[in-house]
């Protein structure tokens, strides 16, 4: 299992339940994390590990996408909601098509899911929807998502409002009843985007 650091999260908008930081620090090295899904929408070969790091966030290991596929996906199976927050903290590598680094939420399976991305290939934050494994883009904004640095992704959602943050700045706010109900959430990647995965903070809202 790995590490759970458990602080108080406070929302302008609506109650929270205390968030939890998911390290993988328990994880072994070389193998993707032990109580998540890891795979993709599409074709291609992905591959998800933990790798030590010593620029990680926290702690000293990260979670890695390294292979090829449509689109990445690996997932919290010990973590469903409907409504809350989900935060990453990634650092883009390389990649000739992309260099990606997302999160997923309300994620049904596979082929149906939210994601919303920062690429710094193309210097942009967008927000999708995917069902039935077709993705469609709900708004994108152009960001400075510098490679080789740390980036902190945040998505807050609440019925079908969703807030897309970068680095601390909302770049997109909007509407949006395609996937409702809850869902698993994690993290998601692009094509050959090689992409590290430090500390993973979620939060439902509280009932």
């Amino acid at each position: 299992m790995k590490a759970l650091i458990i602080t108080l999260a406070l929302f302008t908008t609506s109650t929270y339940a205390a968030a939890a930081t998911v390290t993988f620090d328990a994880d072994s090295v070389g193998q993707p994390p032990s109580d998540w899904t890891c795979g993709a929408t599409g074709k291609g070969k992905p591959h998800w590990s933990i790798e030590p790091d010593a620029s990680a966030p926290s702690g000293a290991k990260v979670l890695k996408q390294s292979g090829s596929a449509t689109y990445p996906w690996c997932v919290n199976n010990a973590v469903t909601m409907a409504d809350g927050a989900v935060e990453v903290k990634f650092k883009a590598l390389a990649g000739k098509q992309d260099q990606a680094g997302g999160v997923v939420w309300r994620w049904k399976d596979g082929d149906n899911y939210y994601v919303a991305r920062a690429n710094a290939l193309e210097g942009n934050v967008s927000l999708y929807y995917t069902i039935n494994g077709s993705r469609k883009t709900l708004a994108y904004k152009d960001a400075p998502v510098a490679p080789h640095q740390w980036h902190t992704l945040r998505v807050v959602f609440s019925g079908t409002t969703i807030q897309v943050l970068l680095d601390g700045k909302k770049y997109i706010e909007l509407q949006d009843n395609h996937i409702a109900g809850a869902g698993h959430v994690g993290v998601w990647t692009k094509a050959d985007s090689v992409t590290l995965f430090g500390q993973f903070i979620y939060s439902a809202s509280a009932p």
